[in-house]
């Protein structure tokens, strides 16, 4: 198995278009290691000290990160539907790159 790569993790993010999110989960997915979503979250941490759109990575439920205050804000500005509960529509704005490619 390939080893994880924080790297491939910021590689994707920078992808996820303005307007749509991804998961954790699909972040791991994408680089072939399902079972990591929890490294990708880690990795996420570090996320801030580059340009990148880290704010468009949610959980899987759409819920927001935990004390991240500003994420919905940056969210709501680039076009991303919110539900009333504070959680992200996922099925009007999640990105869906696995969906393509099959």
């Amino acid at each position: 198995m390939e080893k994880f790569s924080a790297e491939a993790v910021y590689d994707i993010v920078k992808h996820i278009p303005e307007g749509k999110v991804a998961t954790f989960g699909e972040i791991a997915a994408l680089m072939g290691q399902p079972q990591k979503s929890a490294h990708v979250a880690v990795a996420m941490k570090g996320a801030a000290r580059r340009v990148l759109p880290g704010h468009r990575v949610v959980f899987s439920d759409g819920g927001l990160v935990p004390g991240w205050t500003e994420q919905a804000e940056m969210l709501e500005a680039e076009g991303v539907v919110m539900k009333k509960n504070g959680k992200v529509d996922m099925e009007k704005s999640a990105w869906r790159p696995l969906e393509t490619i099959k």
